[in-house]
């Protein structure tokens, strides 16, 4: 086939697709900052932050407090790290499907920043979400302190710590690829492309993301007691606030925004080819 024939057959590819990519977000929008909607979101996720670790971490010192051997009437095994797992993905499931429509339902500095990399929200958005997800965070963490306070100190609080016989470098690893499943399964979930080719399919978008989740905790509990989220590792920390809960704290901020950056990357660069389009559409116009 001659290369003029190629490049027809291309430009009529793309004229025929059957989805349409939304136009990437504008870097900074000054216009953004006086609608309603924006501030709207913020405090929608800042509310399912808050609720996230509300819940989460209370499962997580409800199985320390019943698996304690220091308690005589502590026999049961406690949720394990199925439940653990289970409550984490659970959750965002949840909060995701509630949230998706009003902000997009990101719950994650590190989403929050994948997304901005694929240019899916503007700067303003991200900070401004990233801020409220570590606030979020924070009360969530500082409720589950106010209801249960003695379980809490006793427990460890709910925060991340590399665990014992795993290396910072494992931790790190552990966390750069759980946050890429995570954030690569948000790309795909929300891809317009897959809901218009896949649409005999119907799949929920905070399903997939939900059970990534969950999958990555399944993983990487015995790891790193699994991050993945630099909000739910800095909540917990800062109402904690004891030496070990800042010792590795960096290990949870570094993997899932080095996870996040290597996840936009691989979907907008090598499976939606953004480099390839964006020279065709130079090249048609030239």
């Amino acid at each position: 086939m001659a290369k003029d024939d190629v490049e027809v057959a291309e430009q009529v590819e793309y004229s025929a697709k059957d989805y349409h990519d939304p136009p990437p977000a504008a870097l900074f929008d000054p216009e953004e900052l006086t609608k309603w909607s924006l501030y709207r979101a913020v405090i929608a996720e800042f509310i399912a932050t808050l609720l996230f670790l509300y819940i989460t971490v209370l499962t997580i010192i409800g199985y320390n407090r019943q698996t304690d051997p220091n308690i005589p009437d502590s026999q049961c095994e406690g949720v394990g790290v199925l439940g653990i797992a289970w409550a984490f993905g659970g959750m965002i499931f949840i909060l995701v499907y509630c949230t998706a429509g009003i902000s997009g339902g990101h719950i994650n500095p590190a989403v929050t920043f994948g997304l901005f990399l694929g240019r899916k929200v503007s700067l303003v958005r991200a900070l401004l979400y990233m801020i409220a997800q570590c606030l979020g965070a924070i009360c969530g963490a500082g409720l589950a302190k106010g209801f249960q306070k003695g379980y809490y100190v006793r427990y460890g609080g709910g925060v991340n710590l590399v665990q014992g016989g795993y290396t910072k470098g494992t931790a790190l690893g552990a966390e750069i690829i759980g946050t890429f499943v995570l954030v690569y399964t948000v790309f795909s979930a929300t891809d317009p492309k897959r809901s218009a080719r896949d649409s005999h399919v119907p799949v929920l978008a905070p399903l997939p993301i939900g059970f990534a989740v969950f999958m990555v905790h399944l993983a990487t509990i015995p790891v790193t007691g699994t991050g993945i989220n630099p909000a739910r590792s800095f909540g917990p920390a800062v109402i904690f606030n004891q030496d070990k809960a800042w010792d590795d704290q960096w290990i949870y901020w570094v993997g899932p925004f080095v996870g996040a950056a290597v996840a936009a990357f691989y979907h907008q660069y090598i499976l939606r080819a953004a480099a390839i389009k964006a020279l065709g559409s130079f090249r048609s116009n030239a």
